[in-house]
């Protein structure tokens, strides 16, 4: 990694081309569930004060009726789309009355799946879609993982920088095989070094007992209705978050654009016999849209995913084979708690830097050996990511956490400082510094300090994460929303309920010849 690195940091420099590190590519999606002042789950519908959960670019909802879904805009200032982050919080909480924005990932005490209302999109064929979709997840997984929420960066290289990066490469193929390829490079490195984000980002170690419900679990117990594991990074990315066993068994290859969109091809248009068994289309209700492996492809949870935009009515996945990797989106951020809309500066900061020694390292591929030890090490570190003396896998055997994480460490600072230069600045370098300290130190860890307050408040998660909430609540409210984008968020809104009508409107198909349609594309 090392060599590698180092040179095509170098050549940028020598070219002149290190300046262009100044126009990286954000974007933000945060979930978050709506739950009423005494923390339970909201049994409202989605607000009319935030439009349409159809068609409103920036507010909608994920799985359930009440998981708010913020997605900013795309911004080349870091700092902007946080800012922007907090005022989406800010206009919704406008909207909410007495609700809250439940802070963390794990979600509040629910009593039963019956308590958790699946998101409705209105009566359009492709609304009626998104919500079979997750009616399926819903037969297929359970309801209650589908409450878990969490941030997804997303993040992409200026397209100036693309020909000087080929140049150092190289490369004498398309522009668009080219930037490809280099995403999936970036992809590799993530798998290969993600453990240390979850070590030093993770944020769930602890969660409420009726999560689990009657399920058998290796948990300890905190308080009378809270479950954790000591030395835990992130319960929300271990087997109890998103797990399933029929994924496990899927063999998605991140080695090249053509092997991953084949190895996801076949998961969508190969039957499973459990869910042949549940039936499609049962006493005339829809019980999931297909009994395919995967319905579509955004039921394959990874921790990572090549994209592009799509355009209307065009598959995720055909527009990857048509026009190539765009961006990608990072999928294993917890939302911390402790933070006002769970994320800040200096881990954006650090994941620009992580994200950009991804692309410019190591270009091997990742072998079924490695893809094993991958899974360990990332195993070890949701579950025991700070027991001292751990150790994870490498090359060269059993290696210590700390001097794993101060290697990569030392990769990510060379980065850092380039980007530092090219922006006249000292916060990439100040970023890679603070994780330094976390890895002498694992207390100063998130989830070792989201342990450490929720103990001194007595134990009980449901209780510390309500009143975190509330005061979040308050911090955002007690700085007011700027009145020209309090005036665009409500054009906005009031435009989308228009949208989401007229393409009910528009609709000449009925659904079983809409989802015949859609299945066969």
């Amino acid at each position: 990694m090392p060599a590698t690195l180092e040179y095509n940091l170098n050549q940028l420099l020598r070219d002149g081309s290190s300046h262009l590190l100044t126009q990286l590519q954000h974007g933000i999606e945060k979930e978050g569930l709506r739950v009423n002042a005494s923390g339970r789950l909201a049994q409202t519908e989605h607000p009319k004060g935030l439009g349409s959960a159809l068609t409103h670019s920036e507010i909608t909802t994920d799985y359930s009726e009440a998981l708010l879904e913020f997605i900013t805009p795309v911004f080349q200032d870091n700092r902007e789309m946080l800012n922007h982050l907090n005022d989406l919080h800010r206009f919704s909480y406008e909207m909410l009355n007495d609700e809250l924005i439940w802070c963390a990932s794990m979600p509040c005490d629910i009593s039963g799946e019956d308590e958790i209302p699946i998101a409705y999109y209105g009566k359009s064929n492709v609304g009626r879609m998104k919500h079979v979709y997750r009616v399926g997840l819903q037969n297929r997984y359970g309801k209650m993982m589908q409450t878990i929420a969490g941030i997804h960066y997303n993040f992409s290289l200026p397209e100036q920088l693309w020909p000087a990066y080929q140049r150092i490469c190289n490369d004498s193929g398309t522009m668009q095989n080219f930037r490809s390829a280099s995403y999936f490079r970036m992809i590799r490195n993530f798998r290969r070094f993600s453990w240390l984000l979850l070590y030093l980002f993770g944020a769930s170690p602890a969660l409420s007992k009726s999560f689990m419900g009657n399920k058998q679990h290796n948990l300890d117990t905190l308080a009378e209705d809270t479950l954790f594991q000591p030395w835990a990074t992130s319960l929300r990315m271990s087997d109890l978050g998103y797990s399933n066993k029929v994924q496990s068994s899927l063999n998605i290859c991140f080695n090249r654009l053509n092997t991953y969109t084949n190895s996801l091809l076949m998961a969508i248009r190969t039957p499973h016999p459990s869910y042949e068994k549940l039936g499609v289309k049962v006493d005339g209700e829809y019980h999931q849209l297909n009994a395919n492996i995967l319905q579509i492809e955004n039921e394959y949870y990874s921790d990572i995913r090549p994209k592009r935009v799509t355009e209307s009515g065009e598959k995720p996945i055909h527009a990857l084979l048509s026009r190539g990797v765009q961006y990608i989106e990072v999928r294993n951020t917890d939302i911390n708690p402790l933070l006002p809309t769970g994320i800040s500066i200096e881990q954006s900061n650090f994941l620009d830097a992580f994200l950009v020694t991804c692309l410019f390292c190591n270009d091997a591929e990742l072998s079924d050996l490695e893809c094993n030890l991958i899974a360990e090490n990332h195993q070890r570190i949701v579950t025991r990511g700070r027991e001292p003396g751990l150790t994870l896998l490498s090359d060269e055997g059993e290696q210590s956490r700390e001097s794993l994480g101060m290697a990569i460490l030392d990769q990510i600072e060379r980065t850092a400082s380039v980007l530092d230069e090219a922006h006249n600045t000292q916060r990439y370098t100040a970023s890679v510094a603070l994780q330094r300290e976390k890895i002498k130190h694992p207390e100063l860890t998130p989830s070792a300090q989201v342990l450490e307050s929720l103990r001194d408040s007595g134990g009980s998660y449901q209780q510390w994460v309500t009143q975190l909430s509330q005061q979040h609540k308050n911090t955002l409210l007690s700085e007011p929303l700027e009145a020209g984008l309090k005036a665009r968020l409500i054009t906005e809104a009031q435009t989308s309920l228009l949208e989401q009508a007229s393409i009910e409107a528009a609709d000449t198909l009925s659904f079983d010849a809409f989802l015949d349609q859609y299945n066969k594309s």
